[in-house]
């Protein structure tokens, strides 16, 4: 059955709104990545061979333009037939579209090319159904960052170098129009009150949004792609975050049931990593994931997602990480899987890790493998327990095994720089052991950084546990 997009006359009544109302289906697929790749040039502002951008060839973002595609909106919102709208795919959505563009475009007495028409058709398409001036961005697959720094401020990071875009809102109105269309397809919201979000588009990407008060200059957007092809450690070794031997090793270690944690700076790829090395975990082990903004890529068929949610407009209601990590106990988890400890629910996981739960990962934000064990020290005393710094200490040591060390470089290459096993405790100190550590050696005239991965000898007890389940030592660390 076709479903007609514009009705024959102008509809009457109160202006439309579309915040909430696009589907998965509707949003144009991305293949950013959180981990720099090498990335095919691009140059200038153009998008080139992208679904529903064919004939998209350089963005005019001038204030003429601007204005134009404003009131071309507007006209064309008159005319909608709402019930309609979201019953027809995007395709005839366009072609109905272009025919009334050009029946408006007379009326403005502005004489277009059919290239320039099939681009405003796009563009006011991405309006009606998508994130307006974002989507070139989020359909571009070399963009793996989109910044908004306020309405006239756009930058991308590729290849992991941060670059300025020509892409503009027209004003703060217009962009929060965006950023509310994406809060609330989530069940969140932001204002006055609320002025900071996490949410997440629905092909999985992070969004964090900030408006005034909080920012001075207009609201904030920031979104960290992921690909459509989740990252194994296969590609991670050949984009040269690691090598074959020590992915065989990170592999092992997830096979083997070790509780690991993933430590590195923002916009290091932990996330990333976490997602990698958790194609190891078999098919039949229960999983269980618990997160802010949901982002994890998880492969495997019997995985239960859980996700925080805020408070509402009265502020009751909140559901925190700690309350989900408690929950997650009582669900028969073989795993869990936090995206990223920042608090109380520290404590609990090392729980859930010292009382049978083996082979659990989480991600932590710390700058070396013993930084990552002392922001565990100071998160297990935001929990409201009053234990002595041994107590704290001793539970570190006996739940986890390995810490994962990451760190992007000048560069913006992202590698593993550090493996280091707990052995336990001496005194007062946990104890770590350096299995594995990349040197940087120098950085040469184009600013690449270059530099070795080496083993340095230390034999881990982990090995043991390789020989029991039947593993295979690589031969780089074998003496």
């Amino acid at each position: 059955m076709k479903f007609s997009f514009f009705d024959t006359k102008k509809a009457d009544g109160p202006e439309l709104s579309f915040e909430g109302e696009q589907s998965p289906e509707e949003i144009m697929e991305t293949n950013g990545t959180s981990i720099a790749e090498p990335a095919p040039q691009f140059t200038g502002t153009a998008v080139q061979d992208l679904s529903f951008h064919d004939a998209y060839q350089e963005t005019d973002f001038s204030r003429e333009y601007l204005d134009l595609k404003v009131r071309l909106h507007q006209k064309i919102i008159d005319k909608l037939n709402l019930s309609a709208l979201d019953k027809i795919d995007r395709v005839q959505a366009k072609e109905e579209i272009t025919v009334i563009l050009a029946e408006l475009l007379k009326e403005e007495d502005r004489p277009i090319s059919s290239i320039e028409r099939n681009r405003l058709a796009d563009e006011i398409l991405d309006e009606m159904l998508g994130f307006g001036p974002l989507e070139p961005l989020l359909a571009d697959p070399t963009v793996s960052d989109i910044l908004v720094n306020n309405p006239e401020e756009v930058f991308v990071e590729r290849a992991g170098r941060l670059e300025e875009t020509d892409v503009h809102f027209r004003d703060d109105e217009h962009l929060m129009r965006i950023i509310d269309r994406i809060v609330t397809g989530v069940g969140r919201r932001i204002d006055e009150s609320t002025p900071l979000v996490d949410a997440r588009l629905p092909d999985g990407s992070r969004v964090n949004a900030v408006i005034p008060p909080i920012t001075l200059d207009g609201a904030s957007i920031s979104i960290r792609k992921f690909s459509k092809i989740p990252f194994d450690l296969e590609r991670l070794v050949a984009i040269g975050s690691m090598t074959t031997d020590l992915a065989k090793v990170l592999e092992g270690i997830v096979k083997c049931r070790m509780n690991i944690i993933v430590s590195g700076g923002t916009g290091t790829g932990k996330t990333t990593m976490l997602n990698a090395m958790s194609r190891a975990i078999g098919s039949t082990e229960r999983i269980v994931t618990i997160e802010d903004a949901a982002e994890l890529q998880l492969q495997q068929k019997h995985v239960v997602r859980m996700e925080t949610r805020p408070a509402n407009i009265e502020g009751s209601g909140e559901v925190t990480q700690r309350n989900l990590v408690k929950n997650a106990l009582r669900m028969r988890p073989d795993r869990i899987v936090v995206g990223e400890v920042r608090g109380g629910e520290a404590f609990d996981m090392l729980q859930a890790m010292n009382t049978g739960h083996d082979g659990s990962i989480t991600t932590v934000h710390a700058n070396t493998p013993r930084d990552a064990v002392s922001r565990l020290e100071q998160m297990i005393g935001m929990a409201g327990m009053d234990l002595p710094m041994r107590s704290i200490r001793g539970q570190i040591a006996s739940a986890l095994d390995v810490i994962v060390q990451i760190k992007r470089f000048a560069d913006g290459t992202r590698r593993v720089v550090s493996v280091q096993e707990l052995t336990g405790m001496e005194g007062e100190v946990v104890t770590l052991q350096e299995i594995f550590r990349f040197e940087q050696l120098h950085i040469d005239s184009e600013g690449k950084v270059h530099g070795e991965f080496i083993y340095t000898g230390v034999r881990p007890q982990f090995f043991d546990s390789f020989k029991a389940n039947g593993l295979t030592i690589p031969n780089d660390f074998q003496l």
